[in-house]
């Protein structure tokens, strides 16, 4: 019913940037919040940044200062603007969204995620 398509992953050398996109569509009536996950190889999936319907935003401390998370509300549309990108940043990255669906229930759904490769 929901589908979340992610966009701009890629490899980038230490100290460069990236921008992520997602775009949310389906059977919506309204999205609450979204938000950007990583998982790295072996390592267990953790929360990037977030952002509420009014542009509440919150970032893991340690890309605190170097990503910024937006939206789009009308276009059901979030980006993540990873600046000074370090090696430890190298993750599939996941999109996700809290969605009330055109029958009333809210439900969280995942992108299929988009890989961040930072090396020299």
């Amino acid at each position: 019913q929901v589908q979340l398509v992610e966009s701009g992953g890629g490899l980038v050398q230490p100290g460069g940037s990236l921008r992520l996109s997602c775009a949310a569509s389906g059977s919506i009536f309204t999205v609450y919040g979204m938000g950007w996950y990583r998982q790295a190889p072996g390592k267990q999936r953790e929360e990037v940044a977030t952002i509420t319907s009014g542009g509440s935003t919150n970032y893991a401390d340690s890309v605190k200062g170097r990503f910024t998370i937006t939206r789009d509300n009308a276009k059901d549309t979030v980006h993540l603007q990873m600046n000074d990108l370090k090696p430890e940043d190298t993750a599939v990255y996941y999109c996700t969204a809290q969605v009330v669906l055109t029958d009333g229930y809210e439900y969280g759904y995942w992108g299929q995620g988009t890989q961040v490769t930072v090396s020299s």
